[in-house]
Formats: C-alpha cells, sequence, structure tokens
C-alpha cells in the first residue's frame, strides 16, 4: 500500500544545446563573490571553463577558484574547500563537473558556516544541517550520480578507510542545473559506463524494496527500459545526442527523490560499492558494478517475485512453462550479459581488492534494512568473495 509522503523538489534545471544561458538568468540572483567548483581539469581542455569564466566577469561576478576535486571527494579537500568559501566570503558555489563535484559543493555549502568538524557532524553523526548554507549552482559534464537535482553528497576519509554518504533535505539541493548533452561528449567511455550502471545501480536500490503494485515500480521499468536502450546507443556512438540526452535525463529522475516515494530503498549495493572505494578509491561505478551481481543472486530467494517482474518487464524473459524462481534467474543472467557487453567491471580483484582486504572491508559497510534481507556480517563476506 501507497503509504503517506511529501514531496518537495526546489531545484531549477535548464536542459538541452542552450542550457548554458540559464547562467546568465541565475547569476543575478546572488551576490558578487563566485567559488567556481571544479575537477581535474577537462573543463578546461575542452572549453567549459573559458565560457563559463565568461558569463561570470560578464554579469560583474568576482571569480575565486577551487579546482582539483577528485573523483572520490575526500575530508581533507572539503576542510579545504570550507577555508577558501570562508577565505573568499562566496555567495554562491558554482560546481562544474560531474557528481563527485556536485557533492563536493553541497558538502562545502553546508559546512562554511558550522563551527564543527564537517566530516564528525554531517557523515559521522548524519546530524541535520543548523547553519547558514551557501547556495550551490551545478553545470553537469558527467552524468550518473543524479546530484545535480538532490541533497545527496558523498565524502571519503581515507584515514579512517570510509565513504560515507549523507541525504540531506531540500534546502541543500542545488538552486539551479544546468545539463548540456553535449558537454559530456569528451568524456571517456569508461567514465562514461561507469554512470550508466551508476543510473541503473540507483533506480533498483528503490525497486528492489517492497512488492507491493507501486506507481514508482512502473515508472523506474520505464527509466530502466530508456536506459538500456540508448546505452546500447552511445557505446556505439557516443555523440549520439538523442542518446546522450536521453541517458542525463534518466539519470536525473533515477535520483531526484520522486521514485523512491512509496518505497523502502534498498542501498546496500552502494554501501559495499562504497566501502570497496575506501579501501581502492575505484571509480563509483564500476565498484557497483562489481558486486550488483553476487549481492542480487544472495537476496533473491526473498524477493524472488519482484526479480521475476524486473525480468519479464525490464528484459523481456519469456515467462512461459519456467518456475518464477527461473524467470528472476533468466533475468539476471539477462542483466549479467548486458553488462559485460558494454563494458563493466565485473568483479572487485580488477578494482584492487584481494582476499586479505575482505575483513576491513566487511567492517566498513553499512548495513542497511530496506530491502529483501537485512544482511549480517558474514553474509557481506560471502558476497564480497563471490564478487572477487
Amino acid at each position: 500500500m501507497l503509504g503517506n509522503f511529501t514531496y518537495s523538489n526546489p531545484t531549477k534545471l535548464y536542459f538541452g544545446k542552450d542550457a548554458l544561458d540559464g547562467l546568465t538568468v541565475e547569476l543575478p540572483k546572488y551576490g558578487k563573490n563566485v567559488l567556481l567548483v571544479y575537477g581535474g581539469g577537462s573543463v578546461k581542455k575542452n572549453g567549459i571553463y573559458d565560457n563559463i569564466v565568461k558569463i561570470l566577469k560578464d554579469n560583474g561576478k568576482e571569480v575565486f577558484e577551487d579546482g582539483g576535486v577528485m573523483p572520490n571527494p575526500t575530508s581533507e579537500k572539503l576542510n579545504e574547500g570550507i577555508e577558501r568559501a570562508r577565505k573568499c566570503n562566496a555567495d554562491l558555489i558554482l560546481a562544474v563537473g560531474g557528481g563527485s563535484v556536485c557533492d563536493y559543493a553541497k558538502a562545502v555549502s553546508i559546512s562554511v558556516n558550522c563551527n564543527e568538524d564537517a566530516w564528525d557532524k554531517y557523515f559521522i553523526r548524519f546530524d541535520d544541517v543548523t547553519c547558514d548554507i551557501v547556495p550551490v549552482g551545478c553545470v553537469l559534464t558527467m552524468v550518473g550520480t543524479g546530484s545535480e537535482m538532490n541533497g545527496g553528497s558523498v565524502i571519503t576519509n581515507h584515514a579512517q578507510k570510509l565513504k560515507i554518504g549523507h541525504v540531506f533535505g531540500d534546502n541543500v539541493f542545488p538552486k539551479f542545473s544546468i545539463l548540456n548533452p553535449e558537454f559530456t561528449y569528451t568524456l571517456p567511455k569508461y567514465q562514461m559506463i561507469s554512470g550508466i550502471y551508476d543510473i541503473m545501480s540507483h533506480i533498483l536500490e528503490q525497486y528492489f524494496s517492497g512488492d507491493d503494485d507501486n506507481t514508482s515500480d512502473y515508472i523506474m521499468e520505464g527509466l530502466l527500459r530508456s536506459l538500456i536502450h540508448s546505452a546500447n546507443i552511445a557505446v556505439e556512438n557516443p555523440k549520439d545526442y538523442e542518446a546522450r540526452s536521453n541517458i542525463m535525463w534518466t539519470a536525473t529522475w533515477a535520483l531526484n527523490t520522486l521514485v523512491a516515494k512509496g518505497k523502502a530503498t534498498d542501498w546496500m549495493v552502494h554501501m559495499l560499492g562504497q566501502a570497496v572505494a575506501a579501501y581502492t578509491d575505484a571509480t563509483h561505478g564500476m565498484t557497483l558494478a562489481a558486486v550488483s551481481l553476487p549481492y542480487y543472486r544472495h537476496i533473491l530467494p526473498y524477493g524472488t517475485e519482484k526479480f521475476a517482474r524486473y525480468a519479464v518487464n525490464v528484459w523481456n524473459v519469456d515467462p512461459k512453462g519456467k518456475t518464477q524462481m527461473q524467470v528472476a534467474q533468466d533475468g539476471l543472467n539477462a542483466m549479467e550479459a548486458w553488462m559485460k557487453k558494454i563494458g563493466l567491471v565485473m568483479n572487485i580483484t580488477e578494482l584492487g581488492v584481494n582476499e586479505s582486504m575482505l575483513d576491513g572491508i566487511v567492517k566498513s559497510t553499512l548495513i542497511m534494512d530496506g530491502g529483501y534481507k537485512v544482511l549480517t556480517e558474514d553474509e557481506i563476506r560471502s558476497i564480497l568473495k563471490a564478487s572477487l
């Protein structure tokens, strides 16, 4: 039964080839000082950086930079960003990049005026934001996380071997996000398919929870079919605008909190993947891909009905003459074949994990209770072994 919920999403989106024009619309709403946040420098090579700086200066903004945001932003980098934002008295934090840059910008935004250690307050104690927040805007150059339209932020602490996400309220959502699919064209294939699987995993984390006839499930099945179709095209032709735009839009809807409504949601794949990344610093989507099938095959007996529905409605498995379990297994087999076809990493060994790391990764894995089976530490170890 669909339960009670409240839905709000305050982020304004500008989508399409002319989406960057939206920056000129938004900038007058904020003060003079803009902290421009970006990653390793690809935005300078492809010209996006120059275009954005010109727009900022044409709008009378003073530009301060915070570059070098890594794919898995660290607590050390967060502290550096907090100091930069304080020093320039930032009125707006403009994130230009993928989900990690957006996540990082949000973490900085809620920490600038916080008088406590940000890592401890937000990512260990999971406290609410009680201080003033510096507004964030995003210009997306890589799709996958959905960070452009949600309150999520994931930070890694290497010293503690932890990679933890905190989903904040809609006061932390970006005020606006600019989505031009053409900005994703120069992304290496490895990063593109990693993002594609991140999108899929976001949907599945919400889909595989509960067996009620929920409207969200129908939406998610459509999103999954669209993603699979467009991914097949994009892998062959990365500059197919229709495919890349559909992938970008699917990524946003996969995690802008809409399809989670009425669902318990699982997130164990993410907890497993994030624990792996805390030890290896591996690409997020690839850590998810490497642990997904061992996890889903482990919980299959506890959610067989839903997995069978997934097989039929997403992978077009013919159920005729098969048991529900056989249909469900065929669906996961079809998913595995597709994952291999597009070039995803299918084991954590390839990401740098060896058996001696397993005890530590098990301890770093947060256990969630929204899926079909609450795992024990022994089960987590078994799933990770099956992922090697």
